[in-house]
């Protein structure tokens, strides 16, 4: 997974360009202008959609950086909604390495992770790749902080361009700064500047962004959010009783959750029965709402289901087991680069 240079040069995206006037001779006698910008499209993509996993996925790979790295990147993963609207649903880290104008990026490692991706959800295609934002002094005009987008960030959408199917990739930047004591998030589109038939760099124009979660998504912020308000409202009575209440509270939830499962299906059983004895009459709608649900459910025997959540089980163990040592593997990593940096 070590970086390699696979971006051609085009120069820095230049902020001063302005639309020129002058012509120029082309080959054919024809008059061209000395500047042009791509048209937008009709499939040009306006807005963007990003799911939550997206965002907490750019955020810890930002905070598991390595020291010396001014900012990250990676490829987002999505489809297109319709021509004009675009959602991101996933997302995975890319090595690169930035010198001055220059950027080279793990092209094979992005391959590799990109067709592992595609096994597991073949609805999802590249639709643009993102970054924390820019680290660097700021504007030379003194107004605060330094531009979210970096000179060189022409060169990797030009990449990403050749990687995205409509050759039209997004550009999300979460602004992990912190200016203001907030995180920001904003997403491009590109457009190429062609000096005298030559592509220079691209200017990004910002797009509507908007935030969707899935229920699944939903749950997992709910609980995230409320663990965090009980852990915050504990006092500092060590570790050991905040996890003890947090699997406490985990539980009660499994089994408020359950109750109501149980409830729902008595209640269904009893109008079944009714319906069958003829005290209470037939309602078709009902009866196909019925069939359709158990229709949904596998029919597996007992011992056969037995042995699949068994086996589910000891696989879930496991995972946990080398996510565990990953994460610690992980830690160990990034101090002993962090010693060997410092020395």
């Amino acid at each position: 997974g070590s970086p390699s240079a696979d971006l051609k040069n085009v120069g820095k995206t230049n902020e001063g360009h302005r639309a020129n006037t002058s012509t120029m001779a082309s080959p054919n006698n024809a008059i061209a202008p000395a500047l042009l910008f791509d048209k937008e499209s009709e499939s040009s993509v306006t807005s963007v959609i990003v799911h939550p996993l997206v965002l907490l996925h750019v955020l810890d790979h930002h905070t598991r950086r390595q020291e010396a790295s001014g900012r990250v990147i990676g490829t987002l993963l999505g489809r297109r909604i319709d021509a004009k609207t675009v959602e991101v649903t996933n997302c995975f880290a890319v090595p690169h390495a930035e010198r001055g104008e220059e950027v080279a990026i793990g092209k094979d490692f992005n391959k590799r992770m990109l067709s592992l991706y595609m096994r597991s959800n073949r609805r999802e295609n590249v639709v643009g790749w993102y970054a924390s934002a820019a680290t660097g002094a700021a504007r030379s005009d003194g107004s605060g902080a330094p531009p979210l987008i970096a000179d060189t960030s022409s060169l990797i959408h030009e990449f990403y361009a050749g990687e995205s199917e409509e050759n039209d990739p997004v550009h999300l930047v979460v602004d992990t700064r912190l200016f203001q004591d907030q995180i920001s998030i904003r997403a491009y589109r590109g457009t190429q500047v062609v000096v005298q038939g030559e592509a220079v760099g691209s200017l990004f124009h910002e797009l509507r962004l908007s935030l969707k979660s899935n229920e699944p998504e939903t749950i997992c912020l709910r609980e995230m959010i409320n663990t965090q308000t009980k852990t915050a409202a504990i006092s500092g009575n060590g570790s050991k009783d905040e996890v003890v209440i947090v699997e406490s509270n985990t539980t009660a939830a499994l089994q408020v959750s359950m109750k109501k499962l149980h409830a729902l299906l008595e209640s269904t059983l009893e109008y079944v029965d009714s319906v069958v004895d003829g005290k209470a009459p037939m309602d078709a709608e009902i009866g196909r709402q019925l069939a359709d649900t158990l229709a949904s459910v596998p029919r597996v025997r007992p011992d056969v289901f037995d042995k699949l959540f068994h086996d589910s089980l000891q696989d879930l163990l496991m995972v946990t087991y080398l996510s565990n040592i990953t994460r610690t593997q992980v830690s160990l990593a990034e101090k002993l680069n962090a010693s060997l940096g410092a020395e």
